[in-house]
């Protein structure tokens, strides 16, 4: 399974998202906040997938990978946002990014669906498909 760094602001949906993900066998680590996610990067490399809330307070979730896809070692790592922000323009500012974008409240198979996913694609890049 996959090691998953998770992004969320509201400790509450934190705390579920990263039960849900153990459940299903991932090794997860999470942050607070844009900035504790670039730190917790930096000090323990990068995770197989990052999941991220968009609207976090200080520094948003497309900010974070913004700040990610400008480094080369992080310029191709997975992400999912995860938010209740449906607006058009932040569905396609995230896939612009490269990123899968899922709704809240959210459907664990789907977030399951969506990390499988990222993590083929992410293969499939590296291997020049």
């Amino acid at each position: 399974m996959a090691r998953v760094l998770v992004v969320e602001d509201d400790p509450d949906i934190r705390q579920l998202v990263e039960l849900r993900l153990r459940g299903l066998g991932h090794r997860v680590v999470s942050a607070g906040s844009g900035p504790e996610a670039l730190t917790v990067i930096a000090e323990r490399g990068a995770p197989e997938v990052v999941v991220l809330d968009v609207a976090m307070p200080g520094m948003t979730g497309l900010e974070v990978l913004r700040t990610l896809r400008t480094l080369p070692e992080h310029a191709h790592l997975p992400a999912i946002f995860l938010s209740a922000r449906v607006r058009p323009e932040d569905i396609a500012a995230g896939e612009e990014l490269g990123a899968i974008y899922l709704t809240k409240p959210f459907v664990v198979s789907a977030l399951a669906g969506a990390i499988e996913k990222a993590l083929t694609a992410s293969v499939e890049a590296a291997a020049g498909w």
